[in-house]
């Protein structure tokens, strides 16, 4: 494999600090984000607290690493959390990944190290009548004598497709094409090439596609189907909640997985739901495990 600007000048003799910097280079140019790129830089750079300064990148050991993460967990004396430690082995795994790609290192030595899982907690959904409920609150208020059909529009896209807080704000009016040979649709489409892979097309449902005509006519957007703050849809999901007496806290994460365990309940194929939610197959490994924990079959 050819080398890259940003590793061509790396050696098994540069210092961590360096190679590091390196990284940073290729990962901006390959479109991450910058709170990803962030996040992993910060992982590695813990790597120059424990190593010895004048310790080149070529002789840094399997156990070397392993003795690392011991401390992280153990010795370091700032907690860390399974989670936290699993997403750091995986950073660490992925610079020295790098660095044997490119030719800078003829062995890996990360590839050995053991990943942690830590899987999270399961996730809150809405029971059947708490998503009756819901539903029926923002239909009542698309209903009164000031219709407003926002909070239906918003909650019903939610639950019957899935999608995060951010594909939601992303949405634009010519996202949605209500006239499709195959069936009125919205597309999910994203701006940076390395997340192409998330967009998809999500079927959308006549009892949806009433309200928003209703939407278009009362708010008239422009671009963004949604134009206000992430701050204000939350308000306006918890103020459903709250009207339909849930004890739960409604929000863009509940729908989703709402959405997703209804969806696998009704019989969709596993890739299929995977596929709706726009997930790589490794991250589905634990979202699979969480709806299949929510649907009574694992403990």
């Amino acid at each position: 494999m050819a080398k890259t600007t940003e590793s061509a000048h790396l050696t098994g003799k540069t210092l961590l600090p360096t190679a590091i910097n390196g990284w940073e280079m290729f990962m901006y140019d390959q479109g991450r984000s910058p709170n990803t790129v962030k996040a992993f830089l910060s992982d590695v750079r813990l790597l120059t607290h424990f190593l010895a300064p004048d310790q080149s990148i070529g002789n840094i050991t399997t156990d070397d690493l392993n003795r690392f993460f011991a401390w992280m967990e153990k010795e370091r004396g700032i907690p860390c959390s399974p989670k936290t430690l699993s997403r750091r082995i995986t950073s660490v795994k992925s610079f020295f990944r790098w660095l044997r790609q490119y030719g800078v290192l003829s062995i890996d030595p990360a590839e050995k190290v053991v990943q942690r899982s830590a899987i999270s907690p399961l996730p809150q959904v809405l029971t059947e009548d708490e998503y009756d409920a819901a539903l029926l609150v923002a239909d009542r208020q698309r209903r009164k004598d000031k219709a407003d059909a926002r909070s239906y529009t918003l909650l019903s896209l939610l639950l019957t497709t899935g999608i995060k807080k951010s594909e939601c704000l992303g949405i634009n009016v010519n996202h949605i094409d209500l006239d499709a040979k195959s069936g009125p649709h919205v597309f999910i489409r994203y701006a940076s090439p390395t997340n192409r892979y998330k967009e998809r097309k999500i079927e959308l449902q006549e009892d949806w596609i009433e309200a928003y005509k209703e939407y278009l006519a009362q708010y008239k957007p422009v671009d963004q189907i949604f134009p206000w703050s992430p701050r204000r849809l939350e308000y306006l999901l918890e103020d459903i909640g709250v009207e339909a007496g849930l004890t739960k806290h409604l929000s863009f994460d509940m729908c989703r997985w709402t959405c997703a365990l209804r969806d696998y309940q009704s019989g969709m194929e596993a890739d299929a739901v995977r596929q709706k939610l726009g997930v790589s197959k490794i991250q589905w490994r634990e979202l699979f495990i969480k709806i299949k924990q929510l649907n009574g079959e694992m403990k």
